[in-house]
Order: structure tokens, then C-alpha cells, then sequence
């Protein structure tokens, strides 16, 4: 005899399909394991801190010591190499701590989040086109560490315009948390950028668009990157447009190849089965 009744499982679905109450159960599970993932992270950066932010201020202190102390507001006769960061507020640096290990434990949760993504819409596509999961989670991990890279290695040049633009009555000194939202607004907004070919292979895999159509409006999308680039680019600096928006436009005719070889595929397996 039981003490409490039995709960009633949801009827399942004649058709296969989930109902309302399993995808958000689904999506409870991805999101925790996806949180957790991130959790971890978070623990890793904290226990290098030090180290993440000798890598972060890298490009400043090497700006630095290329252009001299003069141009980092240092005097002549300082060594360039200890140019470094300011805080205004007492709490600022422990919130820079928690800020830069969030940001960090989300770079390196991304594969986890990815997947964790992926599983949650895989039921959308055909049993077929399921093993694309591993593609898509390798190339938008790689692509963005990619555009990540990219937008390190200007930084330095970006720096460097920016100070220069500033005037010459001006001596720059950066506050930590302004220059790590800049570092961090950097690497995003390329790592996002160097990935939207990601989302349009996605999209045509769904079939929402077509390589031609794309092809067609590849004036219209060089025009629109080109647009997109200097909205998202936190610098504003010409050179860090033109690292981000020459990437972007190839990636777009990969995105465009990519979805044809896929359709060209998709049809020569439905003329086999036909």
C-alpha cells in the first residue's frame, strides 16, 4: 500500500513530439548543466587571476614600451614596463575580480554551452542532420576564440589610436574596470561577429534560407558587415573595423558554400531514397 499516490506522468504524444511541460523540463536541465559549467569556469579564473590579467594588460604595457613612457603619461626617464592600471573606488577592484572570472568562466563554458544549446533544439531537425552537433559546437567554439584572437592582437593599435586622438595635453591613465570593459567588449563583440556565419549555416540547414538568396544579396550584406562592424566595435578605431569586417565577409561566402554543399547533399539523398 502507498502512502502517497502515484503521480500522473503526461501522456505522451502520438506523434513523438514533446509536450510543453517536458521542453521546459529540458530546458531546466540544459540551463543547469550550462550554469554549472559556467561555475567551474569561474573557480579556474579566480585561481589565476593574476596571470588572466598580466595577459590582459599585455598589449598596453608593449604599447608602451614601443611608443615610450612619454606616450603612456609616464616620465622620460621611467621604465615603460611599470605603467599600470588605476582604481577609484574602494570596491572597484573586487568587483573587476568578479566581473573579469564571470566573464573568463563564460569563455570557458562555452563548449559546455554550446552543446547544452544544441541538445535542446536538436529535436527540430531530422534524424539525418543531427550529427551535425559536433560541427556546430567545434566551429562557433574555434570562430569565436578566432575573432577573440583577432580582437587581442589590434588591441594594441586600437590603444594606440585612441591615445593618440585623445590630444597631446592628455596623460592617459586607465582605469581597471574601463579597460577591461573594453578588452572584454573587444573580444565579444569579435568572437560574436566571427560567428554569425554559424547561424546562417544553421539557418539554411532549417531551411529558412537559401544559398541563392544569400548570394543574391551579397552587396547588400558587405554593405550591412561593414555597418555592423563599426556599431559593435567598442574602440570606434579603423583599424579594429577593418580586423572585424573583412573576417566577417568572408565568413560569409563560407557560410554560402557551406549551405549549398549541404542542400547539394540533402538533395541527392532524397533522389536516393525517392
Amino acid at each position: 500500500m502507498r502512502l502517497f499516490p502515484a503521480r500522473n506522468r503526461p501522456a505522451e504524444s502520438p506523434t513523438g513530439e514533446m509536450t510543453l511541460f517536458e521542453h521546459l523540463a529540458e530546458l531546466r536541465m540544459r540551463i543547469i548543466r550550462a550554469s554549472l559549467a559556467v561555475m567551474l569556469g569561474v573557480i579556474v579564473v579566480i585561481a589565476f587571476y593574476d596571470r588572466v590579467m598580466r595577459w590582459l594588460t599585455r598589449p598596453y604595457i608593449d604599447l608602451c614600451v614601443r611608443r615610450g613612457p612619454e606616450f603612456c603619461g609616464l616620465p622620460a626617464d621611467a621604465d615603460p614596463r611599470d605603467v599600470s592600471l588605476v582604481i577609484l573606488d574602494p570596491i572597484e577592484g573586487f568587483a573587476t575580480r568578479l566581473k573579469v572570472s564571470f566573464y573568463g568562466g563564460m569563455v570557458l563554458a562555452l563548449p559546455v554551452i554550446l552543446w547544452q544549446l544544441w541538445k535542446f533544439i536538436v529535436p527540430a531537425l531530422h534524424k539525418n542532420e543531427r550529427g551535425y552537433a559536433l560541427g556546430f559546437v567545434a566551429s562557433t567554439v574555434v570562430l569565436f576564440a578566432g575573432g577573440g584572437a583577432v580582437a587581442y592582437l589590434t588591441l594594441e593599435k586600437a590603444l594606440e589610436f585612441l591615445i593618440s586622438w585623445s590630444g597631446e595635453d592628455v596623460n592617459p591613465t586607465f582605469q581597471v574596470q574601463a579597460y577591461v570593459r573594453l578588452v572584454t567588449l573587444m573580444v565579444v563583440a569579435f568572437g560574436i561577429g566571427f560567428t554569425i556565419p554559424v547561424l546562417l549555416v544553421f539557418l539554411q540547414l532549417l531551411g529558412v534560407i537559401r544559398p541563392g538568396t544569400l548570394l543574391g544579396a551579397w552587396r547588400y550584406a558587405v554593405v550591412g558587415t561593414v555597418a555592423l562592424a563599426a556599431v559593435i566595435t567598442p574602440s570606434g578605431d579603423p583599424i579594429s573595423l577593418a580586423a572585424l569586417a573583412g573576417p566577417m565577409i568572408v565568413l560569409y561566402f563560407a557560410a554560402i558554400l557551406i549551405g549549398w554543399l549541404i542542400q547539394r547533399s540533402r538533395r541527392k539523398r532524397e533522389a536516393d531514397e525517392g
